[in-house]
């Protein structure tokens, strides 16, 4: 990332297309060895021993106040203590410039939680099924065009079998009453988070989500961060790739060639594989706003989708 580390225009047309944006590995094993020991897994997650329940090592890791209790609407540049593995990974490099490019300077702390997903035999032991989470969306019926961002940190590699957490890319847009779409599961293009230790997920808040359920024999750990703008949130990346032709129109439908997979334009308007055929293409509406929004420019359009239903001439 160049220009401090500051996203670039097509990193940012596909958070606004699909609304997340993932860098494997991003964070340092020093780093991913120090929180893990600062929750106590002090021999890394493939040692369970120890652990009486599953409520009982929630409650330990939130006594032990390795994990900061801090309360919302904070400076998130007050939230995490410089030497903490939390406070290092806020200040690498390529977090600091994907936070500013999504929410600004000076945003503010919403919330964080430590996700610790169990494998089978807690569950026998207390007599429970071992379920995956409901699909949901981290809001509820949010109207707003300024978006909240989540960031999903990985201290540890995640395999298949345990469980990573699960998403519907293109999903933000849509917005639902938070959890009205838990009777649905294995939507189309849903994809399951298996990744290397380090790796960092930047969510849009409206994504619709759910922790796996975790078939291994190890502990599961994730960290979110939810992030709140205090800023517009207009062109905050490096914008200097966007090309000088970005707000004319390109030839549709009649071609004499492909268009570009990497234009801009390609990006906004390529459909999800769970995108109906007819009301699929609201979320090409909603993204180009959300692009205008970005922009900082409502004559934007993308292959004249939302043009052609604003053209009212008097």
């Amino acid at each position: 990332m160049a220009d401090r580390n500051l996203l670039n225009s097509r990193q940012m047309a596909h958070f606004t297309a699909r609304g997340f944006l993932r860098f494997d590995a991003v964070v340092p094993d020093s780093i991913n060895r120090a929180f893990l020991c600062e929750i106590g897994v002090v021999d890394g997650v493939d040692q369970n021993t120890g652990i009486d329940g599953i409520a009982e090592h929630h409650a330990r890791i939130m006594a032990s106040s390795a994990v900061p209790v801090v309360p919302a609407g904070t400076l998130l540049a007050d939230a995490y203590p410089q030497g903490c593995a939390l406070g290092k990974l806020m200040a690498l490099p390529e977090v600091l410039g994907t936070i500013e490019s999504l929410v600004g300077k000076g945003c503010l702390f919403d919330h964080h939680f430590l996700h610790v997903t169990f494998p089978e035999r807690f569950f026998e032991a207390e007599g429970r099924r071992n379920v995956s989470q409901h699909l949901h969306q981290d809001s509820t019926i949010d109207l707003r065009r300024a978006f909240d961002v989540q960031i999903l940190y990985f201290p540890h590699e995640v395999t298949r079998e345990m469980g990573g957490t699960r998403f519907v890319p293109g999903t933000h847009l849509r917005v639902v009453s938070e959890a009205a779409i838990s009777r649905y599961q294995n939507i189309l293009g849903q994809q399951h988070i298996v990744c290397p230790a380090g790796t960092l997920f930047f969510m849009h808040h409206g994504i619709w989500h759910g922790g796996g359920v975790n078939l291994s024999d190890h502990l599961r750990y994730m960290f979110k961060i939810r992030l709140c703008p205090i800023v517009r949130q207009t062109r905050l990346w490096n914008t200097s790739d966007l090309p000088e032709d970005h707000l004319e129109q390109r030839p549709i439908f009649w071609l004499n060639k492909q268009p570009d997979p990497e234009h801009i334009h390609s990006m906004l308007t390529r459909p999800e594989p769970w995108h109906e055929q007819d009301t699929g293409r609201l979320e090409y509406l909603n993204r180009i706003r959300m692009w205008r929004y970005l922009l900082g420019d409502e004559r934007f359009d993308a292959d004249y989708w939302i043009t052609r239903v604003e053209n009212e001439p008097e």
